[in-house]
C-alpha cells in the first residue's frame, strides 16, 4: 500500500468526525461574549466609523456573541441557507447595534446553533438577560485601572451561581475588552476549563470612559 492510499484512507476513516463536529445542533455548551464597548471604539471601532462608536450612544457592555462550543473547541461556519432578516436585525439592535455584527455571528456562530435565525437572536437577549452586569461598570464616566480578579469577582457577586471557573476576563494586553460567561444550553452557569485557561493574565487593565 502506497503511503498516498494510506493517507487517503486515514482521512476517510476520520471523515466522520469532521464533520460531525460542525453539525447544527452538536454542541455542549454556550459562551455569552460581553464585549466593553469604549475598548472596541478606542482601538478599532472610531476608526471605522462604526455608529456603535458616535458620541453619545453611551454603550458599557454590549454583546458580542453567543457561542456553541463544545468540551474542547468549537463548530463555526456550520453550513446553512438561512440569514437574520431586517426584523431580527433589529429586534436585538439595543444588545448589538452593528447590523454587519450580527450577521457575521449568524453566519460564524448562530448557524451552528440548529435554531433559526429568530430563534438563536431571541437566545441571545434571554441569554443577555441571565447575566446581570455588575453596578460599577454599568456607567463610567473617567478611565479606571483594575485587575482583571476583580472584574471577575464583581461578576461572580452579581450573579449567583456563577463561579470563577465559568467567567473569563480578555484583555488585549492594555484594556480589558471581554467578559465571557459560560452558559449551559439551558443558560444556566457553568464551568468552562478552556475558556477559563484563555483568560487574560495581565496584572491590571484599563476600562476607557463610557461616551
Amino acid at each position: 500500500m502506497t503511503a498516498v492510499v494510506r493517507l487517503l484512507l486515514f482521512f476517510v476513516a476520520l471523515w466522520p468526525a469532521i464533520a460531525a463536529a460542525d453539525q447544527p445542533g452538536r454542541f455542549d455548551f454556550y459562551v455569552l461574549s460581553l464585549s466593553w464597548s469604549p475598548s472596541y471604539c478606542e482601538a478599532e471601532g472610531g476608526t471605522r466609523d462604526d455608529a456603535q462608536c458616535e458620541r453619545g450612544r453611551r454603550f458599557g457592555f454590549l454583546v458580542h456573541g453567543l457561542w456553541p462550543q463544545h468540551e474542547r473547541g468549537y463548530p463555526a461556519d456550520c453550513p446553512t441557507r438561512l440569514a437574520p432578516s431586517e426584523a431580527d436585525i433589529r429586534s436585538v439592535s439595543d444588545l448589538m447595534p452593528a447590523r454587519g455584527l450580527v450577521r457575521h455571528e449568524w453566519r460564524k456562530h448562530g448557524a451552528c446553533s440548529g435554531l433559526s435565525p429568530a430563534d438563536y437572536l431571541k437566545t441571545v437577549r434571554a441569554a443577555r438577560e441571565a447575566v446581570r452586569i455588575p453596578a460599577a461598570f454599568r456607567r463610567l464616566d473617567n478611565y479606571v485601572m483594575v485587575s482583571p480578579a476583580e472584574v471577575e469577582a464583581a461578576f461572580v457577586a452579581a450573579n449567583p451561581g456563577l463561579g470563577p471557573d465559568g467567567v473569563a476576563v480578555i484583555c488585549d494586553g492594555r484594556r480589558l475588552r471581554e467578559v465571557r460567561v459560560c452558559l449551559t444550553r439551558g443558560l444556566g452557569f457553568r464551568a468552562c476549563e478552556e475558556v477559563d485557561r484563555r483568560a487574560c493574565r495581565a496584572s491590571r487593565v484599563v476600562l476607557p470612559p463610557v461616551r
